[in-house]
């Protein structure tokens, strides 16, 4: 789904067949100003969107941008005015608001998760634990955090979890089936596994065929003995129950990546106000 398509949607959903405390309050002339004001230290994302949504509801509407999607914010920093119709201005406010101090959260906590791994080479992916039909806005505020995007949906990249595995009848069948599935369908999809324990691991690096391999819940510990015994032959990354207290450690092993489902699903919106001026 498209911003447009996303910001369409949402309009309708809000507004519907008008604002009715606006127009019932507010002469149709009135003319105003106000801007976004930043009452929390973060990172600001979503002004684009915002921008988009002042657009949809009023083209005639002044938006002058200060602050850049990605930059650090802190508390009294103005990252936008918006000028004209004070209809439109109330109209578009709570939308703009909804996906700028969401999106801003996610930002947020994602720079603080990559500030963790610092200049280790372990990169910090999301997940797919995002709220439904606003993917693409959410994944996109963990690229302006910092982090890296993991598949955008089932539909670009093959991941073999337990349960396909389970199904499946074991490591063997599921990645042979997921290569006739590629090549009946004249697919080219990366192609990754998720391993529970070292002999899983084992397993899969015997019978090859995928691109990245998935270490689930493994302690620290093994995570340093899969890291070596895979030695580069495959993406690896580690997944389950990784922590802002325990991702450093989890880098420190080597990884390529670390995957944070907490990045879209557990986050704390950033505090922002449109205010009049």
């Amino acid at each position: 789904m498209t911003f447009d398509e996303i910001i369409k949607q949402a309009l309708y959903e809000d507004i519907r067949e008008g604002d009715h405390t606006s127009l019932s309050t507010i002469p149709s002339n009135s003319k105003g100003k106000a801007q976004l004001i930043v009452k929390e230290n973060g990172i600001i994302a979503g002004v684009e969107i915002a921008k988009q949504v002042f657009k949809a509801v009023d083209p005639s509407l002044k938006f002058i941008q200060r602050i850049e999607d990605g930059s650090a914010v802190k508390v009294g920093d103005i990252v936008f005015d918006i000028e004209g119709s004070s209809i439109s201005i109330l109209s578009g406010e709570r939308l703009a608001l909804n996906f700028m101090q969401r999106m801003s959260g996610i930002a947020t906590a994602t720079s603080i998760y990559v500030e963790k791994i610092g200049r280790l080479k372990t990169r910090l992916l999301d997940t797919r634990k995002t709220t439904p039909l606003l993917r693409e806005l959410e994944k996109m505020a963990v690229r302006l955090g910092g982090g890296d995007n993991h598949r955008m949906g089932l539909y670009d990249m093959i991941m073999i979890k337990d349960n396909h595995i389970d199904f499946a009848g074991g490591i063997d069948k599921a990645i042979d089936a997921c290569t006739n599935y590629l090549k009946q369908n004249n697919l080219v999809l990366k192609v990754e596994i998720e391993v529970r324990n070292l002999q899983e691991l084992n397993q899969v690096l015997a019978k090859k065929g995928v691109n990245r391999i998935m270490l689930d819940n493994f302690s620290v510990d093994d995570m340093i003995k899969a890291v070596n015994i895979v030695k580069g032959r495959y993406e690896t990354e580690a997944s389950g129950g990784i922590t802002l207290d325990t991702i450093r450690s989890y880098a420190e092993t080597g990884v390529d990546f670390v995957s944070v489902g907490a990045l879209t699903h557990h986050i704390r919106s950033l505090d922002l106000s449109l205010k009049a001026i």
